[in-house]
């Protein structure tokens, strides 16, 4: 077993598909900064809010102000020295630290894709990606045209691990048994040309897409590595993540995942994509030496197989740590993010704020809208790590305002996926007495239902 982990160690591949993940990426990144800024997000998302959710144990994690815009840059600017390749193991080091700290900002803006691309950008730490094809290289005056196939191999692991936990989490009753909640969106997107009236609202065609929806992210890792079907598996990532693109607003995310594909395919496409970056890029004309890459284990690198064998560990093992709590997963929310669950659920919630002065009984509303962008009221409203977020946020708010005692209440419906909506929280329950931990919320009311599956 030993010799054979060090003999898959020593094993080498062409640099060129990392060198192309590598640009694409950095671009990807790049360009969607831009389109953030250009669209006013940064202000809109980041700097107007009054009250900005953090995640749990990272409380740390402050807004910056009108400092936001220089952080934006930074990671913008890392980003496309990330594909150019130059300074690269700081330049990816400074977009994984400043992407990351925007998306720990406000839990609001959370979707799956950031959080892939922050972890992506961790993995990218740890790979000779500059090896090939980059200013670095140009600059050191010479090259690796082969390097360690695990560098490679980890990529397609991860990307392999998204897929198909993505597809695990599709494997419940809701979306199978009940095309639920592609049964509620898909009938709004009747006005697209030539299958919106024909398709969009026909129940077959729910049902189609939501199991069609789970083969593919079950299949399409070993389609992708199977040499025969890869170019198959490949026509049907670029159908697969068009066509979600066309009918859900979710930005750059499929082409963020058609480009990272490619990786999949033989080193002769690369060094073909490559020739056409050396036709309009002056500088990669310029021939420098090849050498071979270093295969000796220093202790650098023994250090490095080990901080990668504990992110891949954690990358497998954290999304079921749902497990460990009681309840409707999908109710609770308890173990939900992080866990490669995408577009699985839809959610709607009421929730109404009541401040209470405990020593005179006196009692008043809370105008949401107040403290609160429409953005992150809806999301508030149905999740309750939010919710109680929100609470304290309220109970500070109005004892620093010179209230001596205050008791925060909520009346707070949700409706999950076309069921009729119920109490979420107890409007008895005091929430500004309760701090948040990892422990289960019994303080959530149940569903009295149960979505079976993964």
């Amino acid at each position: 077993m030993r010799n054979s982990l060090s003999a898959y160690l020593q094993q080498q591949t062409s640099a060129a598909p990392l060198a192309v993940f590598r640009i694409g990426f950095g671009l990807m990144m790049f360009f969607s900064i831009l389109r953030f800024a250009f669209k006013g997000w940064i202000e809109q998302l980041y700097i107007a809010p009054q009250f900005y959710f953090p995640y749990y144990g990272f409380e740390w994690i402050k807004p910056l102000g009108a400092y936001t815009y220089l952080l934006f840059a930074l990671c913008g600017l890392s980003a496309f020295l990330v594909a150019i390749g130059y300074k690269y193991r700081l330049a990816i080091l400074v977009f994984f630290l400043s992407f990351s700290y925007i998306e720990l900002m406000d839990k609001t803006n959370y979707l799956n894709h950031y959080y892939f691309i922050s972890v992506l950008s961790f993995l990218m730490l740890f790979l000779p990606a500059n090896a090939y094809f980059s200013v670095d290289a140009y600059q050191r005056k010479y090259h690796y045209p082969k390097i360690p196939r695990w560098t490679m191999d980890s990529i397609k692991l991860l990307l392999g691990m998204v897929y198909f936990y993505a597809g695990l989490a599709k494997i419940n009753s809701d979306w199978l048994l009940k095309a639920m909640p592609l049964k509620i969106w898909l009938p709004s997107k009747y006005d697209l040309p030539l299958i919106g009236e024909s398709l969009m609202h026909k129940e077959w065609f729910h049902y189609a897409m939501s199991w069609s929806g789970m083969l593919y992210d079950l299949a399409i890792p070993f389609l992708l590595l199977y040499r025969k079907t890869r170019w198959l598996a490949f026509i049907l990532v670029l159908v697969f993540h068009i066509f979600t693109r066309v009918l859900f607003p979710i930005g750059m995310f499929p082409y963020i995942m058609i480009v990272s594909t490619l990786i999949f395919f033989d080193a002769q496409l690369h060094e073909k994509i490559l020739n056409g970056f050396r036709r309009f890029t002056r500088v990669f004309k310029n021939k420098t030496k090849a050498l071979s890459y270093p295969l000796h284990t220093s202790v650098k690198q023994k250090i490095s197989y080990g901080i990668l064998v504990v992110f891949f560990a954690w990358q497998l093992l954290f999304p079921w740590r749902y497990l460990l709590y009681p309840g409707e997963l999908f109710w609770t929310e308890e173990g939900y993010r992080f866990s490669w669950r995408v577009m699985l659920m839809e959610k709607a919630g009421y929730a109404q704020f009541k401040i209470v002065n405990p020593q005179t009984q006196e009692s008043f509303y809370v105008d949401n809208t107040q403290f609160l962008t429409p953005r992150q009221e809806k999301q508030m409203s149905f999740q309750p790590d939010f919710i109680l977020d929100y609470a304290h946020f309220l109970g500070d708010y109005y004892k620093a305002k010179g209230m001596p005692a205050v008791e925060v209440y909520v009346d707070c419906f949700v409706a999950l996926n076309g069921r009729l909506s119920k109490r979420y929280i107890d409007p008895k329950l005091n929430l500004y007495s309760i701090k948040d931990t990892f422990k289960h919320k019994d303080w959530i009311l149940p569903l009295n239902d149960e979505i079976k599956g993964l």
